[in-house]
């Protein structure tokens, strides 16, 4: 497999988490084990800013039209988006689960999902921020994340356990934990979101969340390494 990321893609990260390590540059052809699905893969990485924006490449654009990351390529199939990469994986490599087998728990979990990946991320992404101009960026990213996570944090209060859905990890914490990141770097106030925040630390400690952070990528810039 080939995984198409960039370092601060949250859309990205949410599919790094499925790796066991943060993969070396894509030019040393790394293949290192996935942490949740005991695979191997290959990373490339596109720079979303520089040269004007790798992923409107004609290359790029090839792979995927909508000229965004990240993208797989596996078993002779290209696919886009994250949660239909996080779902493929599942139905193809299904142990451990992202998805439990509770029907009434699955829907909490695509809900969650949804409503992190369709509901927040698309509002505050690079592609919107320039449209709305430099002087309204912070404030228009603080509101949209703060409305989707007053919601959040309501629903959360009966589908938590230890994590977003029970006590198992699911692709709904496949989509928190880059959310929160993007949070913290727009520098939205948590303290009303007890829940969200105490769901965050248990995924920070936990080893695939670790080392698929923005913070430990190949393609990282130093200043921003930890």
């Amino acid at each position: 497999p080939i995984l198409y990321s960039y370092f601060r893609s949250s859309c990205s990260w949410r599919v790094r988490i499925v790796w066991s390590e943060a993969v070396t540059d894509c030019c040393l052809l790394s293949l290192l084990a996935l942490a949740l699905k005991n695979m191997d893969y290959e990373m490339i990485t596109i720079n979303l800013t520089k040269d004007g924006g790798q992923q409107f490449s004609e290359e790029f654009q090839a792979l995927n039209p909508m000229k965004q990351v990240p993208v797989l390529k596996i078993d002779g199939i290209t696919i886009g988006q994250s949660l239909a990469i996080i779902e493929y994986l599942e139905e193809t490599r299904p142990t451990p689960r992202l998805l439990p087998q509770d029907p009434k728990k699955r829907a909490h979990v695509r809900m969650i999902s949804h409503l992190l990946a369709s509901g927040i991320q698309p509002l505050q992404n690079l592609s919107v921020l320039k449209q709305v101009g430099q002087e309204n960026q912070l404030t228009w990213a603080q509101q949209a994340i703060s409305s989707g996570f007053n919601a959040l944090e309501q629903i959360l209060q009966s589908t938590a356990g230890e994590y977003c859905v029970g006590d198992e990890v699911s692709m709904a914490d496949l989509c928190l934990a880059p959310q929160v990141a993007n949070a913290d770097r727009f520098k939205v106030d948590l303290t009303p979101y007890p829940t969200i925040s105490r769901i965050n630390k248990s995924l920070l400690a936990l080893e695939a969340f670790q080392v698929s952070h923005p913070c430990r990528q190949p393609d990282t810039p130093p200043e921003l390494r930890a």
